[in-house]
């Protein structure tokens, strides 16, 4: 079983740090467990700490007026979330829920400014991270604004791929529903793009398992085209 300076050394925003500074994090840092469908913050709550997730999978969404979610992104193990309050001081700018049951550590923002107070080598690494998160959330606004819904999925079974190392086969480790709101669609809409790619022999759905029958054809939808529906 992983110790809590593993969970916290296997984190991207803490890898490669000496053993002193993560035992200081260790120090500060504060688990608690989430139940399904449990809500961990809310939109526009004091931005009091960030996470990092142990286990499980954290959704972070928006609700629109009209009370429509959309998923901004979806985080599993090892991943910080609700970084950016530490910084500014300012409310969390969307909410975060536990799609199943999860473990995460809480750092308080008092404690780690402290911390970074006494030790401003610990920014570094979370100044690496939190420009890497920029990208992907431009990317991710960029994909909603210029393309069709087909190259958005086509993008992320492509983005699935490479995390998984298997260029033939993916697991949607979501639900086609929360897949549908993470790519600004709804469920119906994304069930007739994914029979419409598998006519086109581009993919085969088996369940959650989706076979990916032409990885080229894939990379040509992400990047320059739509899908004839």
């Amino acid at each position: 079983m992983n110790t809590l300076k593993d969970v916290i050394a296997s984190s991207d925003l803490f890898s490669g740090l000496p053993d002193e500074q993560l035992e200081a994090l260790c120090r500060i840092s504060v688990p608690r467990l989430y139940k399904k469908g449990e809500t961990i913050f809310s939109e526009g709550e004091p931005g009091t700490g960030f996470y990092i997730a142990e286990t499980g999978m954290i959704k972070i969404y928006k609700l629109s007026f009209e009370g429509k979610e959309h998923i901004l992104h979806i985080f599993g193990p090892g991943e910080p979330f609700g970084e950016v309050p530490v910084f500014t001081g300012k409310p969390f700018p969307a909410g975060a829920m536990a799609l199943r049951e999860s473990r995460v550590l809480l750092f308080p923002r008092s404690d780690f400014i402290d911390l970074l107070t006494r030790d401003p080598s610990l920014a570094l690494n979370m100044l690496g991270v939190l420009s890497m998160r920029l990208r992907q959330f431009t990317v991710q606004i960029e994909n909603l604004a210029l393309k069709e819904v087909p190259a958005r999925l086509a993008a992320h079974l492509l983005w699935l791929s490479r995390e998984q190392n298997n260029r033939e086969r993916v697991t949607l480790d979501i639900s086609k529903g929360q897949l549908a709101s993470l790519l600004g669609t709804i469920p119906e809409t994304l069930s007739r793009i994914m029979a419409k790619m598998n006519g086109h022999r581009l993919i085969e759905v088996q369940g959650r398992d989706i076979l990916i029958l032409n990885h080229d054809g894939l990379k040509d939808l992400a990047e320059f085209g739509k899908l004839e529906l």
